[in-house]
């Protein structure tokens, strides 16, 4: 998928509205979505919950205790569409 968010907007209940580059817009229910402990801890404060922003460079969400959230699961969510999976490629060489 990799759709880069271009907007976000904190709701009540751990809710966000998100918008992507494609115009596909939804809301997600991040408490369904983590666990607040560790760099989501401090989530779980409405207040804190409600400073998200948006990362231009990386395309999603992002609070500034250093949490963020996959683009693709978000996007997976709202769309209801399963999420890619990515294979790595192997690479062999040979030393002669």
């Amino acid at each position: 998928m990799l759709k880069d968010i271009i907007a976000v907007e904190p709701l009540e209940n751990y809710q966000l509205r998100v918008r992507f580059e494609d115009g596909v817009e939804g809301i997600v229910d991040v408490s369904q979505m983590i666990k607040f402990t560790g760099v989501f801890a401090s989530l779980q404060d409405q207040e804190n919950f409600a400073k998200v922003e948006v990362n231009p460079e990386v395309g999603t969400v992002q609070w500034q205790s250093g949490a963020d959230l996959d683009p693709d699961v978000l996007y997976a969510t709202i769309t209801k569409q399963s999420i890619p999976q990515y294979q790595l490629n192997k690479v062999t060489s040979s030393i002669g």
